[in-house]
Parts: structure tokens; sequence; C-alpha cells
């Protein structure tokens, strides 16, 4: 909520966002500057804004993780043949003539919805963050729309969408940090470059596995993924925790004094 001399501006009922919040604080502070009693030309106010996660952007980034993993369980059981999810990779399942093959296509095509949305809903991001998440999520869904051929034949456009979407999704919290004493714990520099660098280490993992053919290529795809699909939840949720919308912040000489 936003706090005035003499002028108190409630959050929307329910927690939920109020379009005209930011109006409601510029027409406030002016108010407050020039209220009877203060010392004119010592000190000001600044409005803050801290813009907040919609509700639909909690459901997307908490969606992603259970469509990725519940995909490739469900996938996984459906084949008539034991699948062996250490050896063997998430786009298998989706492989043409793989069994049931709509299951974690549709798992993939889900999952990078839910990225795009995530990206478009994470408005306390910088924009370099949200726009590699969401270009994170549409080469998922590439990857879904391109499936490797039967008999594990390579397949050039699979390949290329799938490293946009790991190099893209390793990035964006680097992309995505912001600085100042209102910003969300998981969008700070520090926090943001761990992030970064943690998912790096897990794609040179994968990439290692998938260059040397390793007996651990699916587990390391999986705990990469799984990583990838879990980092924008982290965020959202500390971005609705660190929320209200906008406060005010005084600024001027040491003893500035704004009460009447």
């Amino acid at each position: 909520m936003v706090h005035t001399h003499g002028t108190h501006i409630p959050d929307h009922p329910g927690g939920q966002e109020n379009p005209d919040w930011e109006e409601m604080a510029a027409a406030a502070a002016p108010a407050a500057i020039s209220a009877p009693g203060s010392r004119a030309g010592t000190c000001s106010l600044t409005v803050v804004v801290v813009r907040g996660v919609p509700w639909w952007g909690l459901v997307s980034s908490a969606a992603a993780p259970v469509l990725l993993a519940g995909g490739w369980t469900v996938a996984a059981g459906l084949q008539p043949r034991s699948f062996n999810a250490v050896a063997d990779t998430i786009s298998s399942l989706a492989a043409k003539g793989a069994t049931d093959r709509w299951v974690m296509t549709a798992a993939l095509a889900g999952l990078g919805t839910c990225h795009i949305v995530t990206g478009l809903a994470l408005r306390p991001a910088a924009p370099a963050g949200r726009l590699l998440l969401m270009t994170g999520g549409v080469a998922t869904v590439l990857v879904a729309a391109n499936p490797e051929p039967a008999g594990g034949r390579g397949s050039l456009p699979h390949t290329v969408w799938a490293a946009v979407g790991f190099i893209a999704l390793t990035s964006w919290p680097l992309a995505a940090r912001k600085r100042g004493p209102l910003v969300p714990a998981a969008l700070r520099p520090a926090v943001s470059a761990a992030a970064t660098g943690v998912l790096f280490g897990l794609l040179v993992w994968f990439g290692a596995e998938l260059i040397a053919g390793g007996r651990q290529v699916g587990l390391a795809e999986r705990v990469l993924a799984g990583a990838q699909a879990l980092w924008p939840l982290a965020v959202v949720l500390a971005c609705r925790r660190s929320q209200p919308s906008a406060r005010m912040r005084r600024t001027g000489p040491p003893g500035a004094d704004l009460q009447s």
C-alpha cells in the first residue's frame, strides 16, 4: 500500500492489483510535498514503483515443472519396454515411433507455453531476461513440433531448437537481474548470477554426456530441464512475497521533516 502525509492509499481488496494505483500514487505525492507545516525546498518524495506479478503468472510458473515431470513420468510408464530414465532422453519419449508419444509432446508444448506466459507476467524482472525466458518457451514448443525420427536418428530442427531453448533458459536469470533496495531477492545480481552459474554447470554436464554418448545423458537432461522449469517459479514466488505495489521514499537533507 502507499503512505503519504495525511494520505493512505490501500491495495486493491483481496490482494489483487489495482489498475489505477500508479495514478493514485502520482496524485498523492504533490499533496504530501505541499502539506502544511512541511519545509518547502528542503525535501521531496519519490514514488518508488514495484510492479507485481499477476495471479496467472503464478499459475503458469507452478504448472511448468508439473507438466514436465508429469509428462516424462506418464510417458515412460506407457512404453512397452522398460524405459531407462538415466540413459534415455526426454526427446525419445516424443520421438516418432514411440508409444503414445503425444503425451510427452503435449507436455513439452505446455511447458513452453508456460514459460511464455510466465515471461509476460514477470514485470519486476529486466526486459532482457523476460525476453530470453519467452524465447526459451517458444523454442520448447518448436522442439515438441519437430520430434526426432524413429530409430534414434538425429533431427537438425529438433537439435537446433533444443539448443536454443537450453541456452536461453540457462541465461535468462542473469539477464533478468535488477538493482535497488526494493528488488525481490531472486532478481538481485548475486542471486541471479548464482542461478545462471548453476544452470550453466548443469548444461555443461548434459552437453558432455550427449557428445560423449555417456550413460547418464537422460539423468543430466532431466536435472537440467527440471532446474530450468523450477527457477521461474522461485522468482515468481519471491516477487509475490516482496510486493506491495508502490512506496514513498523521502529524499532530502538529514533531519528534513514532512510531519505537520
